[in-house]
C-alpha cells in the first residue's frame, strides 16, 4: 500500500481512531532516539491526554489561541 493510500484510508477513519493513530505515530518518532522525557513530563502528558479523552477539557483551535494573544498584545 502506498503512503498516499494509507493517508486516504487514515483520513476516512472516525475522529477518535484518527487521534489514536496520530498518537501512535508520534510515539513511534521518539522510539530509539536519544531524547527521553522525564517521568514527570510523561505523567503530565498522560494526565492531559486523559482530560481530553474524558471530555473534562475541550481543545481550543490554535487559530483561536493566536487570535486572543494578538488581541491582548495589541
Amino acid at each position: 500500500m502506498s503512503t498516499k493510500q494509507i493517508i486516504k484510508e487514515a483520513l476516512s477513519l472516525p475522529r477518535e481512531s484518527r487521534a489514536l493513530l496520530a498518537e501512535k505515530l508520534l510515539e513511534s518518532l521518539d522510539a530509539g532516539e536519544d531524547f527521553e522525557l522525564s517521568p514527570a513530563w510523561r505523567e503530565e502528558i498522560q494526565r492531559r491526554c486523559g482530560e481530553l479523552d474524558s471530555g473534562a477539557v475541550k481543545p481550543v483551535p490554535a487559530e483561536e489561541v493566536f487570535k486572543k494573544v494578538r488581541e491582548k498584545l495589541g
